[in-house]
């Protein structure tokens, strides 16, 4: 299972605070730490963006609580336009699908609202 898949079932068996996105970071820090799943926490890709996460082998992970979905997908782009990013995990209580490639790299959605349901 690729670390797309794993860190989508990690989230799934979770409930995560959706009150504050920084507070949902958090959340999701602590499960990654527990997990022991290699990782850095508001990785730099270039000046203006910064992704929430940035896995070992290039997953960039980006926690999104609100906003439109046309804004959010103009983040992924340009996250995925960085040689740094070889994959992005949308993780989101935003309704939303994302094309299986952005910019040639796999992408993905994991619902917040899953595990409250």
């Amino acid at each position: 299972m690729s670390h797309i898949g794993i860190i989508v079932e990690l989230l799934r068996r979770r409930r995560i605070d959706l009150t504050d996105e920084k507070r949902t970071q958090a959340d999701i820090e602590q499960i990654l730490v527990e997990s022991a799943i290699p990782f850095e926490r508001e990785k730099r890709l270039a000046p203006g963006d910064i992704v929430d996460f940035l896995v070992a082998g290039g997953l960039a992970i980006e926690v999104k609580t609100g906003g439109s979905k046309a804004s959010i997908y103009r983040q992924l782009l340009r996250y995925a336009s960085h040689e740094a990013v070889t994959a992005m995990l949308l993780v989101s209580n935003v309704p939303m699908t994302l094309p299986p490639l952005i910019n040639g790299k796999r992408a993905a959605v994991a619902s917040l609202g899953a595990a409250w349901i």
